[in-house]
């Protein structure tokens, strides 16, 4: 007898996973369809989270380094790879584990393998052993994210050319590491492996690093990287990738026409990701894919099939979990007949490296390009008194505001957890506030929120510590 279900979410990633559980909490009868073997997709497996857990680490072991200074002395600071990633990686498995039992709890039906279209109401699940289920299903979500792109010619074998999930894995600090690309998993990668001492040189096709990003704090954030050891080579074209027994050589071709190779035990390809929609049989019923391979849908997440939906990395807008997960919700609650919707406008992203570096809505170039007349207040961490004590003080908070009106445009941030403060200007967004309601917000002190409030103020030119 054929399993029937009002819904089926195929991806068990941060878009898939909430939607599931969403869908479930809505009284759908619901299932989810993961052919990792383990929930959470690339965030939580090979992404956001083991990638957090070695950032945090490997500053941790930085830092100690330099505790004598600060008047705290400990012997020799030693570094234990191994043990590190078994770190990592326990992590990972709590948080994949903790996933599975949301479903469980929420009455979400999972299946381990992998979705395809037999039909538009049909799904094929293959497990491992090639053994072939088939369900029914009212409403199908395609949440199957993203994976990485390499360059033409240039094949990763996660050893020595690897993408972001064969950095997470390495046995050994490479002597000499090469970034082929100047975006947020490769500076992050690239800063880990740097603080673990690796020698880290970063080739960037482009003038500056983190393309779409505020240009100001773009290059705040590369004059700090390369305080910090990182090399920089930018207007660089990859042209080949040689591969020797353990080593490879990088050769590229600059802006003026010049040739540089690079030698060095490793190679990050860290230049996008694509749309993971190969092996789903979306040609088979029909469903319209953009030029970019992302699967086509209208502003309630439907497909030109009007009972197959797709969120996250597989539809337009940025590659990123959060992102997804606000679908999934509102996919969830529209198909259930509520009124599910994303505002685009407010997404933020952060970069964790350290400093952190995080932005929200509109850059000045975009203010500019759409002829929005905008007032800037700025106020740097130096001037943070709780910055200042802990010896944390690189970086600025930088809001954008309405010239006429005062409403909060956006806000570009790179200092001391800037991730987390972040979300304040977030909620203000969304609530349509002008940067004076942030002035005037009263904020504990000493904290570093304090740089957020002392940068409303300066909008006005009123800020009262700098």
């Amino acid at each position: 007898m054929t399993d029937k279900f009002q819904a089926v979410v195929i991806g068990g990633g941060p878009g898939g996973y909430v939607c599931a559980i969403r869908l479930a909490q809505l009284g759908l009868k619901t299932a989810c369809i993961e052919s990792r073997g383990s929930l959470g997709g690339t965030c939580l497996n090979v992404g956001c989270i083991p990638s957090k857990s070695l950032l945090n680490l490997s500053e941790e072991f930085h830092n100690a380094q330099s505790l004598s200074n600060k008047g705290i002395e400990i012997g020799e600071v030693k570094l234990n790879l191994s043990k590190m990633m078994k770190n990592k990686d326990k992590a990972v498995t709590i948080l994949t584990k903790g996933v599975e039992f949301l479903l469980k709890k929420n009455k979400v039906t999972y299946f381990k393998g992998t979705g395809s279209f037999k039909s538009k109401n049909d799904i094929v699940i293959k497990d491992n052993n090639s053994k072939e289920t088939i369900i029914q299903t009212e409403n199908t979500i395609i949440a199957t994210g993203s994976v990485p792109v390499s360059l033409p010619g240039i094949e990763i074998d996660e050893k020595v050319i690897v993408s972001s999930t064969g950095a997470l894995k390495l046995e050994q600090v490479p002597k000499k590491m090469v970034v082929v690309g100047g975006g947020y998993i490769g500076l992050e990668m690239g800063s880990v492996w740097s603080r673990l001492g690796s020698e880290v040189h970063v080739v960037e096709f482009l003038d500056h690093i983190t393309p779409g990003m505020d240009k100001e704090i773009s290059s705040e954030f590369m004059k700090i990287l390369k305080k910090q050891g990182i090399n920089f080579h930018m207007q660089h074209k990859v042209e080949k990738i040689k591969k020797n027994n353990n080593n490879a050589i990088v050769s590229t071709l600059n802006e003026n026409g010049s040739k540089k190779d690079f030698e060095c035990d490793v190679v990050l390809i860290s230049v996008g990701r694509k749309p993971n929609t190969e092996g789903l049989n979306l040609q088979k019923i029909g469903v319209e894919l953009d030029e970019k391979k992302r699967v086509k849908t209208d502003k309630n997440f439907k497909t030109n099939q009007n009972n197959i939906y797709a969120i996250g990395d597989v539809i337009s807008g940025p590659m990123l979990a959060h992102k997804a997960e606000d679908e999934g919700i509102a996919v969830a609650e529209n198909i259930a007949g509520q009124s599910g919707h994303v505002n685009y406008d407010t997404i933020p992203g952060v970069i964790y490296t350290s400093p952190e570096v995080a932005s929200i809505g509109k850059t000045e170039e975009q203010l500019k390009d759409l002829k929005i007349n905008y007032k800037i207040g700025k106020f740097s961490f130096m001037a943070n008194s709780r910055a200042k004590a802990i010896d944390d003080t690189e970086g600025f908070v930088k809001i954008l505001a309405d010239e006429k009106t005062d409403k909060v445009l956006g806000a570009h941030l790179i200092g001391p957890h800037a991730g987390e403060l972040i979300a304040e200007i977030g909620v203000a967004m969304e609530f349509g506030a002008s940067s004076e309601d942030i002035a005037r917000t009263c904020h504990a002190h000493p904290t570093f929120s304090e740089a957020v409030k002392e940068a409303a103020l300066s909008v006005e030119k009123r800020a009262i510590h700098s």
